[in-house]
């Protein structure tokens, strides 16, 4: 349990949320995420992506909508000398989802069956791990998984992009 990771939510953190951002056309990136990450990599973090996905659940778009849009963005990344090394997803809704996605499956946030699997899959030392979330249920996962550092990101209430910049930096600020 030796691995420090930086566990990032998607929608809201990665990119701006539009709502079921599911085509690369429609997603933007948020600014400073690149440069979040690459320096998450050469603190040696590892950098894992864990995003709810109820548009899959709810057959706004398929799991193979979501498969190529994450090669899309983890290329993206990698053109910029980042690498995002994991991403897990919950495509369940507790009310809204249909047929086998009804349900509070643990892997949805704010439980924190996503964190805990990459713990299995990475060996992770959660303690001297940081999760940014924009949602109180990504921070509720974090701390419920037994993260270190979990922060709070907002566009919202942001008066400019430089804001959003100034809140990476501060989270950078956090990566020992």
């Amino acid at each position: 349990m030796d691995k420090k990771v930086l566990f990032l939510d998607r929608d809201g953190v990665i990119n701006f949320d539009y709502g079921y951002v599911h085509k690369a056309k429609d997603f933007v990136f948020i600014d400073g995420i690149f440069d979040l990450v690459r320096r998450a990599n050469r603190r040696g973090y590892l950098v894992i992506v864990i995003t709810n996905q109820a548009g899959i659940g709810r057959g706004y778009y398929s799991l193979s909508d979501f498969e190529v849009l994450c090669a899309w963005m983890m290329d993206r990344f990698k053109e910029k000398g980042a690498m995002i090394n994991k991403i897990y997803h919950s495509p369940y809704h507790p009310t809204k989802g249909k047929g086998i996605f009804l349900k509070d499956d643990m892997s949805r946030k704010p439980n924190p069956g996503m964190i805990l699997k990459a713990c299995d899959e990475f060996d992770i030392d959660l303690t001297k791990s940081v999760l940014i979330g924009d949602k109180v249920s990504d921070i509720t996962a974090g701390r419920r998984a037994g993260v270190g550092r979990n922060i709070l990101f907002s566009q919202q209430g942001s008066r400019n992009e430089f804001e959003c910049i100034d809140q990476l930096e501060d989270a950078l600020c956090l990566l020992n």
